[in-house]
């Protein structure tokens, strides 16, 4: 992982927490030319969109998410979450029925 990335994304994880979405839009947007594949950057992306109102993006970046770590519960309850604001609600369903069973599979392999 290269170092400016993590700086990038890290600053984006600071301008999330103070609101400011667009500025950690961009950071995100930094650190992923850097590390395309980076799912929790590609997460943190998307969910910068939907605190931005940018929902269509929001849903396709949630989507890349996804595909990227697709037995990531929080991936899919992110996407959920975006498709409830563009009104697919049968589409956040599907991605929070999926959450739920990956969280549920992964307590079981705790225990």
């Amino acid at each position: 992982m290269k170092a400016a990335a993590i700086e990038h994304y890290r600053e984006g994880l600071a301008r999330y927490g103070k609101g400011e979405h667009p500025q950690a839009i961009d950071e995100y947007r930094l650190a992923l030319a850097l590390e395309p594949d980076w799912a929790d950057c590609v997460q943190a992306l998307g969910m910068a969109q939907l605190q931005a109102g940018r929902f269509d993006e929001a849903v396709a970046t949630l989507e890349r998410a996804v595909a990227l770590a697709p037995d990531d519960p929080l991936a899919h309850t992110s996407l959920s979450m975006a498709r409830v604001r563009t009104g697919n609600i049968q589409g956040a369903e599907e991605a929070q029925a999926r959450a739920r069973m990956l969280a549920f599979e992964q307590e079981k392999k705790r225990r």
